[in-house]
């Protein structure tokens, strides 16, 4: 009988050691947080791209002065706009000048828009559909050949979607409604699945996570309108917003040795605030993302 509390190699089952990433809205917010944690855990590159050259340049800088990164490691500014396929094919292409092969494809940028129902505009919920979802799954398409290089049965290739949990249940509402981030958040849960399935034979797994409140420079502005930090961080049951460490953790563990049984999950991040039920004392709150 084979021993039971023996496992392979224990040490490296959270590393990344000479990996390679791309991060979709890696200049800022949770994007950068993951890039940050790719780099630490041992990737060799980690590219960052968003629409902005000045972002990704700075985000970059920020990343390359990390003390504790691996001999030769380095972020790669590579700016593109991950909302068409002109700026999609543009981003493989920038790549591939670096690179022959990717492992890990955090694809995270994303958009939100907020305004009341009787107003919402068209062009708004265009606009956060077309980045959200057909970004998504653009990126995931054209990266593919990529992806699939060097992934095997026992080293798969990973791809790591970022929702929301505003796609697990009710988003904002009132006049700061998110119809299309809620619509779009909830779709690419979907696509995630079925991308798992279609794509676990060639050996790359697809993930994704479910954020809850996080103060980066997209929800601030919402937070602030819905209470403020320090409410939404009572009424969280954990008593508090997440932090880096919280999608570092994640997203780590879903590229690692540590996540390659793992294909399809949907992880929420939230300190199980999605679960919590409305009590008395509460005073009403009109998103939740």
């Amino acid at each position: 009988m084979a021993d039971e509390t023996a496992l392979n190699d224990f040490p490296s089952l959270f590393s990344l050691k000479g990996k390679v990433a791309v991060v979709t809205g890696g200049s800022r917010g949770l994007g950068l947080n993951a890039a940050s944690a790719f780099l630490q855990a041992g990737c060799s590159k980690v590219f960052i791209t968003s629409r902005k050259a000045k972002a990704c340049d700075s985000a970059v800088a920020q990343l390359n002065r990390l003390p504790n990164l691996e001999p030769g490691a380095r972020a790669i500014s590579v700016p593109a706009d991950s909302s068409t396929l002109a700026g999609v094919e543009s981003l493989v292409s920038q790549v591939s000048r670096h690179t022959e092969y990717v492992d890990i494809l955090f694809a995270n940028a994303g958009a939100t828009w907020g305004e009341a129902f009787d107003t919402h505009p068209e062009s708004a919920f265009q606009k956060v559909m077309d980045l959200n979802v057909k970004g998504v799954f653009l990126c995931i398409q054209k990266f593919a050949p990529l992806l699939q290089k060097r992934a095997t049965v026992d080293d798969p290739s990973r791809v790591i979607i970022t929702s929301s949990v505003a796609g697990l249940g009710v988003g904002a509402t009132g006049p700061q409604a998110t119809f299309g981030y809620s619509a779009s958040k909830a779709a690419v849960i979907a696509l995630g699945r079925n991308l798992a399935v279609e794509l676990g034979p060639r050996h790359i797994l697809v993930n994704s996570i479910c954020p809850g409140w996080f103060p980066t420079k997209m929800a601030t502005g919402l937070l602030e309108m819905t209470g403020g930090l320090e409410k939404h961080a009572a009424r969280n049951p954990n008593k508090r917003l997440g932090r880096p460490e919280d999608i570092a953790g994640v997203v780590v563990y879903l590229s690692s040795r540590a996540g390659s049984h793992v294909n399809g999950a949907t992880i929420q991040i939230d300190g199980g605030a999605l679960w919590k039920t409305v009590t008395l004392e509460d005073e009403p709150v009109e998103s939740k993302l």
